[in-house]
């Protein structure tokens, strides 16, 4: 079976991050993803892909991600299932994030006029990236400079 889902997009708010009964952290966002194409008005069409981050990928787009920013993410497409306040069974599909990566300049991962999350740091200067290492383990990738490519 290959469940894989590459997803480049703009985050439509900050990441919220919380804790698990067990004391493992876990990240929410959500991505625009531009569809490429315009509807009857002439406006762009995007989808609005919920995201979660577990771990120290949490830890990572809580800290540096913020509404706005251009990210690339890859991972698993996952489905569940609950129950709502009104008693009806919802199902929502999200992506469980594997990688995230900035995307574009750093001037425009900046987001200004997007407060980063209070005693947090802003992107400025050589932001880290996460790929999922050996295991269940996350590396942390230092960003290289402009590539040629």
């Amino acid at each position: 079976m290959l469940n894989i889902c590459a997803l480049q997009g703009r985050l439509a708010r900050d990441p919220e991050l919380r804790q698990t009964n067990t004391g493992k952290q876990v990240a929410t966002f959500t991505l625009a993803v531009d569809r490429g194409r315009r509807d009857a008005n002439g406006k762009s069409v995007a989808d609005w892909i919920p995201v979660i981050a577990w771990e120290r990928a949490a830890e990572f787009a809580y800290k540096w991600l913020a509404k706005g920013q251009m990210v690339a993410v890859d991972g698993r497409l996952q489905s569940r299932t609950y129950t709502a306040k009104d008693g009806t069974n919802r199902t929502v599909l999200e992506v469980v994030a594997n990688n995230i990566n900035f995307c574009g300049s750093k001037a425009d991962n900046a987001a200004p006029g997007s407060p980063a999350p209070a005693g947090q740091p802003r992107v400025t200067g050589s932001a880290p990236a996460y790929n999922q290492g050996p295991g269940d383990d996350f590396a942390m990738i230092e960003d290289e400079g402009d590539l040629p490519f």
